[in-house]
């Protein structure tokens, strides 16, 4: 059983760029097990999160939230546990002292699809209403496309020279979330 003081300690751990200078994420994080901690540029802790390819889930947070993907602390896990997972986010929550990263809108934020439907105009709202399944859908890829081109300009302002393919499928629903 691991023990507290085996556990890392997040003020220990150095804070890495998320974008790297090619403007990529690292791709030595591909398929590595282990707990990771977001800062905004200000090294303001925004997300703790654990998986099984960080590299996959950094990619979704960035696009999830792109202006507060600015650094990152990781502890890689060897011999994978959630047990010790779990530990190591409980324990850097408490080492934070902000206890609101992990309340439900926060986690949603970072673990979701995003809900483009949000973004829609009154124009498009009233559109909705007055169409039908087919009208409706087209309406959602529509407004897909609109938040899509967003982030990408968002992540290509920040140097991101990574190939982004979003789900073609759950734009038909509003949603956005990588392939």
């Amino acid at each position: 059983m691991v023990t507290e003081t085996q556990l890392p300690s997040l003020n220990t751990l150095d804070y890495l760029p998320y974008l790297n200078e090619q403007g990529i994420i690292p791709e030595e994080f591909q398929k590595k097990i282990g707990v990771y901690a977001i800062f905004d540029d200000n090294k303001q802790l925004k997300f703790i999160g654990y998986s099984r390819d960080i590299y996959a889930s950094l990619k979704q947070h960035l696009v999830r939230q792109p202006e507060q993907c600015y650094w990152v602390k990781i502890e890689i896990i060897n011999r994978p546990s959630r047990t010790i997972l779990e530990e190591i986010k409980n324990n850097w929550t408490q080492e934070n002292g902000d206890l609101s990263i992990n309340d439900e809108a926060n986690q949603k934020r970072w673990t979701q699809p995003i809900d483009a439907k949000i973004c829609m105009t009154d124009e498009e709202k009233e559109t909705y209403k007055n169409s039908d399944e087919l009208a409706q859908i087209k309406l959602f890829k529509k407004v897909a496309r609109r938040v899509q081109a967003n982030i990408e300009e968002t992540l290509n302002q920040r140097g991101n020279k990574m190939q982004i393919r979003f789900n073609p499928k759950l734009k038909e629903q509003g949603l956005l979330d990588l392939k």
